[in-house]
């Protein structure tokens, strides 16, 4: 079947074109589907939330701006799984953020009089 495929090749060149068109877009296509979202030169939040409950949160990264993105990111990863992006500029975002810079500052404190 693959040799029909090869000898027919040449006596048609426009199902050459298609065939190599076609092998492109997935070897294209798998590559960007794998690339890390780090990668990308884009804000990540095109869209954010003013708030969502504590308890749903597991994880919750903040992105300085730089030069893939003018803007502050703060990326919620919920226990369910899924990325939210969230509002900086919200109380309850800042207010999150306090509490994971205090909980940082404590043990930080902890480390260091353990050392001591």
């Amino acid at each position: 079947m693959a040799l029909a495929a090869l000898s027919a090749a040449p006596s048609n060149p426009r199902l050459l074109g298609v065939a190599l068109l076609l092998l492109l877009l997935v070897a294209s296509g798998q590559r960007a589907a794998g690339a890390p979202v780090a990668a990308e030169l884009r804000c990540q939040c095109l869209q954010t939330l003013q708030g969502i409950h504590p308890k749903n949160i597991q994880s919750v990264t903040v992105k300085a701006p730089g030069p893939h993105c003018a803007e502050t990111e703060v990326i919620a990863t919920l226990k369910n799984g899924q990325k939210a992006c969230l509002s900086p500029a919200s109380p309850m975002v800042q207010k999150i953020i306090q509490k994971i810079l205090n909980n940082i500052t404590m043990v930080q404190n902890k480390f260091t009089q353990h050392q001591q």
